[in-house]
């Protein structure tokens, strides 16, 4: 799980990426992919 400012970049880096609001905090999560999983910090 990366910590970031920005998740755009990272939402780009895979095709799968989603993009989840979840108890106010923004991530993005992976299922074909689990590295590339990241919350905005």
């Amino acid at each position: 799980m990366k910590i970031v400012n920005s998740l755009k970049t990272i939402k780009n880096r895979h095709k799968d990426c989603r993009l989840v609001r979840r108890r106010g905090r923004v991530y993005i999560i992976n299922k074909t992919n689990p590295k590339f999983k990241a919350r905005q910090g």
